[in-house]
């Protein structure tokens, strides 16, 4: 199977990158059938050549994953970009971990919010009692005006 790659070339600590058509199972570094772009990523120069990468695409070779991040950056080939790094179990478990106590300590500070919510109706009841003081004050009014009135 055919497959776009990147063969790594430049000196150490200054890669710089092919993107060459070659046989799935052969060396990258060895001969490639051809060399459609390169790439530098310090500088973030790209050269590619469109025609021939989607003449290959169309003669049904794969791309790499980064490759792919590639063509998709700079249109060459419409679709969602590929994930290029895999997590491992362990982090996943330890990422899990960290997800389930930020849960917990967002459902506790949820339950604290709650009585602070309920406080607030109190204050209503409040309000209400002192509004049946003033209606039990007119009652007393009410009943001191029926005495008046009975020693008339």
């Amino acid at each position: 199977m055919l497959m776009i790659r990147l063969a790594r070339i430049g000196k150490k600590k200054q890669p710089h990158y092919r993107l060459v058509v070659s046989e799935k199972a052969r060396d990258m570094y060895g001969k490639a059938l051809e060399i459609v772009g390169n790439y530098n990523p310090r500088t973030k120069e790209i050269n590619l050549n469109p025609e021939r990468i989607k003449h290959w695409l169309a003669m049904g070779a794969q791309t790499s994953d980064s490759v792919h991040n590639l063509l998709v950056s700079n249109k060459i080939i419409e679709s969602k970009k590929r994930s290029v790094t895999a997590i491992s179990n362990k982090r996943k478990e330890k990422i899990a971990k960290k997800n389930e106590k930020t849960e917990q300590k967002e459902d506790k500070k949820e339950e604290q919010k709650q009585p602070e919510t309920e406080e607030k109706p109190s204050q209503t009841p409040a309000k209400e009692v002192v509004e049946e003081k003033e209606k039990v004050q007119t009652k007393e009014e009410v009943k001191v005006e029926e005495q008046t009135e009975n020693k008339e």
